[in-house]
């Protein structure tokens, strides 16, 4: 996601209009008024000092993501610049060039100013002028945030876009902390999705490569590839495969395609993206109730669906080449390039610069240094006996060197099939004893039984009957896994 371009010019003139629900403030439970937040705000200093005043005779740390979420849209104050040279100093008598600022100072700098210092005075914290150290003492905090926070975050963000709002009612309900949703950089739906994309038989696109990454995807005997260079411009597609109404969604920032059931209990949820991020992963939505739903885990953890027991279906999806899916699937479909937008579909321009280097575009609470951000890993959240999530990552490249992998996890016994591409698949071994790879295509067990590799399970060749199920599983960029599940167990 990138960041919009005219943010500072809407906080600006959210400033010079006043800011959202400026009427008078009253204490509530014991906490300020949180329209004194946005007071705090005003670009007259006496009015915006009293309010901070207020805040501080009532401050708790929980407070903090207030702050921090109105300076995110400040502009921080300037850096010098190499300015011209100066003839008329008297002290440059060589007129070279001098350090000096190259533009006005914007409006919302000092309130930078102002609303950093106040959070250093109440915090006790020194963050000399870095949003980002300040972000993580935030988060080091225990969670305790104000009663109107949702609120305040809906009114707030519904200045760069009014259906912001609708995610955020007031006292709404929340499962994670309201400090680490943030802003993509995106209006709602601001990414399109793709709402059941035109597709092609295999022999009829033309326009992919054999080396090119594609997703694919199985159900009620059909096959579809979702090519990486059209899904990423879109990350979500609605789609219908083999009877399924399917939600497969892609966050480019964690590197991650999930494909869902998009039936629940029998209603056909659809879904749009929010253009919010938990945890530099995207949150995306459904239209009936605007609740968020994270993406990793298909529930919902904001909005009136909250506790309502819905949870998505998991279905599988492998990374592979077209060359390689197409020569294991010669009947299957890919989406076409006539998807109704404008966008340079070539294999690697989206995100190319963010994919092509270690650095993250959202800032998260923790990583972990056992493997670089963004090593690929294969991931499986599975649920143990008692009902707790056992999340497992198996690196990528480990998974390269041992094709064949059995790993014990969540009280199930799982094998990992990977093919000399890299396309992994996951399945339930039960208690059968595979051995070793017979080509890609084909699992030899103890006893010298022959098991062919399919998308819906290992198949035993000369008794149907016999089947390891697949176990859904996808690809991440390790980052974004373990900021989602630290309680991950890692092997490579």
């Amino acid at each position: 996601m990138r960041r919009a371009c005219a943010v500072v010019a809407v906080v600006a003139s959210c400033l010079a209009a006043g800011a959202p629900a400026a009427a008078q403030p009253v204490a509530l439970d014991g906490h300020p008024d949180i329209r004194l937040f946005f007071q705090a705000i005003d670009l007259d200093g006496d009015v915006a000092d009293a309010a901070l005043e207020q805040i501080a005779a009532r401050w708790r740390d929980g407070y903090a993501g207030i702050i921090w979420d109105l300076v995110r849209f400040m502009r921080p104050p300037r850096r010098p610049g190499f300015g011209p040279p100066n003839l008329g100093d008297p002290t440059n008598p060589a007129g070279g060039g001098q350090l000096r600022w190259t533009e006005p100072e914007h409006p919302s700098t000092r309130v930078w100013r102002r609303l950093m210092r106040f959070l250093e005075e109440q915090s006790g914290q020194r963050f000399r002028g870095d949003i980002l150290r300040a972000h993580q003492w935030i988060w080091d905090q225990p969670y305790d945030p104000h009663p109107d926070y949702g609120f305040f975050k809906g009114q707030w963000y519904a200045q760069l876009d009014p259906r912001f709002a609708d995610f955020f009612p007031r006292r709404v309900f929340s499962l994670i902390r309201l400090d680490e949703i943030d802003w993509g950089g995106v209006t709602v739906n601001g990414i399109p999705p793709l709402e059941y994309p035109e597709h092609l038989p295999a022999g009829e696109a033309a326009y992919l490569d054999d080396d090119d990454v594609v997703f694919g995807i199985a159900a009620g005997g059909q096959t579809r590839a979702y090519p990486k260079r059209i899904l990423a411009w879109h990350e979500m597609a609605l789609d219908r495969l083999g009877g399924a109404e399917l939600t497969i969604v892609y966050c480019t920032l964690c590197g991650t395609v999930i494909p869902y059931e998009s039936v629940v209990d029998g209603e056909h949820i659809r879904f749009g993206t929010s253009g919010l991020l938990y945890r530099s992963n995207k949150l995306m939505f459904d239209h009936g109730t605007r609740s968020l739903w994270n993406t990793f885990e298909g529930v919902p953890v904001v909005g009136t669906l909250v506790g309502s027991g819905r949870r998505l279906t998991h279905r599988s999806v492998v990374t592979t080449t077209w060359g390689e899916w197409r020569r294991m699937h010669p009947e299957t479909t890919v989406l076409s390039l006539d998807t109704g937008h404008e966008r340079d579909y070539g294999e690697g321009v989206a995100y190319r610069a963010y994919f092509a280097n270690d650095d993250l575009m959202f800032d998260v609470p923790e990583l972990d240094d056992r493997l670089d951000n963004k090593d690929e890993v294969l991931v499986v959240l599975l649920e143990d006996e008692r009902g707790d999530r056992r999340p497992l990552a198996i690196a990528a490249d480990y998974l390269e060197d041992h094709r064949l992998h059995v790993e014990e996890h969540g009280g199930r016994r799982l094998l990992v099939v990977t093919s000399r591409e890299g396309a992994n698949r996951v399945y339930d071994a039960g208690s059968t004893a595979f051995e070793r790879l017979s080509g890609d295509l084909v699992v030899l067990d103890a006893e010298g039984g022959r098991w062919r590799v399919t998308e819906e399970a290992l198949v035993h060749a000369t008794d149907p009957e016999r089947r390891a199920p697949r176990v859904a599983a996808q690809r991440a960029f390790w980052f974004g896994w373990y900021s989602q599940f630290p309680e991950t167990r890692l092997v490579h």
